[in-house]
């Protein structure tokens, strides 16, 4: 079978969803030569700014969106956030989707994938997982690391679009797999976070020169891409959000309903979750996942 794959002179492309993330795809995917057709989100204020920046159009209904597109990519909050654009009643982008292609970047529970994957074929489209492990800068850059899933034919159709949005990708295989890929990346870096925090918060308690400590860390067993990405942020007390711990907390969750339903116990996620849970109680939800540290480290908000 013959696939027409996708190019930037032939393809309109929708955006639902122009938060951090959104917003810059969208961005480089207009930089490469794709027209940005039609932008929505929750915040219509948020989608009209960003219609106007890429010279592109903010409808007001799902539906508008869906109709100016060719390929609609969705970057959405949640499990209800997902139900909701992909509803099978009301305004949705199901309505007149017959031959589009939804690309959908949120990390959400695996059965919302297969359902949207089963409502898009009903309604005469295909649905991919593309899972983003990675962060705004790449987002922006182009330097995605894409962990794919669901319709194989609609991924080859959207190809040539993801290689211009990453620096890598992978399909490892159908409806769901995607997102359970990705909801085991998230579990096992919001455990590496988590303990890094309390390696690091305990030499504070002890005195050490962390700076030193964390080079110690970077020569040994003790390293981790957390150590990089997260460790100055911690000591410096900086959290500005790239990855926010409230996304830690609901993807922690999501790897411990997989676990759950599978008789499996996993502590150390179940913990990280805690911790990730304590900390959005206590007012940090949009602050990076760094913000882990203030739970750990002495003479700091939590223990002030």
């Amino acid at each position: 079978m013959t696939i027409t794959a996708v190019t930037p002179a032939t393809t309109r492309v929708g955006i639902v969803g122009v938060g951090r993330m959104g917003a810059n795809i969208a961005r480089r995917l207009r930089e490469v030569g794709y027209t940005i057709a039609a932008i929505a989100d929750v915040d219509r204020t948020r989608a009209t700014d960003v219609a106007a920046e890429l010279q592109s159009r903010a409808p007001e209904t799902l539906a508008g969106v869906t109709a100016a597109s060719d390929v609609v990519l969705t970057v959405v909050t949640d499990d209800a956030a997902m139900r909701a654009i992909f509803a099978p009643t009301g305004d949705s982008l199901l309505a007149g989707a017959d031959g589009r292609v939804f690309v959908n970047c949120a990390t959400v529970s695996p059965d919302v994938h297969v359902e949207v994957d089963a409502l898009a074929r009903a309604a005469g489209a295909r649905a991919l997982e593309a899972c983003m492990a990675s962060s705004i800068p790449q987002a922006r850059d182009g330097a995605l690391y894409l962990i794919c899933g669901g319709d194989e034919t609609a991924f080859e159709r959207v190809r040539p679009m993801l290689d211009s949005m990453s620096v890598s990708l992978r399909f490892v295989g159908g409806p769901g797999r995607a997102a359970q890929v990705k909801a085991l990346v998230n579990m096992l870096m919001n455990i590496n976070t988590a303990g890094l925090a309390e390696a690091l918060g305990l030499g504070a308690a002890l005195g050490l020169d962390l700076e030193a400590l964390a080079d110690v860390f970077a020569h040994t067993g003790a390293n981790s891409r957390v150590l990089q990405t997260d460790g100055p942020d911690m000591l410096a007390r900086e959290h500005e959000p790239y990855f926010s711990a409230a996304h830690a907390a609901k993807d922690s969750g999501i790897a411990l309903a997989l676990a759950r339903a599978r008789g499996l116990d996993l502590p150390l996620a179940a913990a990280t979750k805690q911790q990730y849970d304590r900390l959005v109680a206590l007012g940090f939800g949009e602050a990076d996942k760094s913000a882990i540290a203030e739970l750990t480290f002495p003479q700091r908000a939590v223990h002030a």
